[in-house]
């Protein structure tokens, strides 16, 4: 007799940006490989346009917060993620430079990972940065931070990241 063990799903928050090219149709290529290849996407932030982080001598960002329901493991998630990064053009060159896609796995359900030089979920600057708290408290107001115990909602308006971040 065979038994089905159910796999279960998990919701995943992925961060996406770009300022090269044609940032929407980048974000929405990525969007379509990530529900191909990763889950189904059950929310989808409006754009938000903000001036480059960290490396500020180019084009402004364009970003996009993700929620997918996934069976796939959070590393699994990043591999996929990264390809789908490649497969769209990106290069890796400088930290924080420009780029045509990013995508950052930025929670994973309520849990906490840490592998070294790999992966950090949830993502540990996330709460720093208005570019990444204001799309996912658009999608997820509610969703807890599971290391902070607070909302998305509630982090986003305690930021003090002076970077603009416009939603379009």
């Amino acid at each position: 007799m065979m038994l089905n063990k159910a796999l279960e799903c998990s919701t995943a928050y992925l961060l996406l940006g770009g300022n090269l090219g044609d940032r929407e149709a980048n974000l929405e290529q990525a969007i379509t490989l990530l529900s191909a290849q990763v889950g189904e996407v059950i929310s989808v932030s409006a754009l938000y346009e903000t001036a480059a982080w960290g490396k500020t001598d180019q084009p402004a960002f364009l970003n996009q917060a993700v929620a997918l329901q996934t069976n796939l493991t959070a590393l699994e998630v990043l591999t996929k993620a990264l390809a789908i990064e490649q497969e769209l053009g990106r290069v890796r060159k400088d930290k924080w430079g420009e780029r045509l896609i990013d995508i950052d796995l930025i929670l994973f359900g309520d849990e906490i990972i840490d592998i070294p030089d790999k992966l950090q979920v949830p993502h540990p600057h996330m709460q720093n940065r208005r570019f990444v708290m204001e799309p996912l408290a658009e999608i997820a107001p509610e969703v807890i931070h599971p290391v902070l115990g607070q909302s998305m909602l509630s982090i986003s308006q305690s930021l003090n990241d002076p970077l603009p971040v416009k939603r379009l």
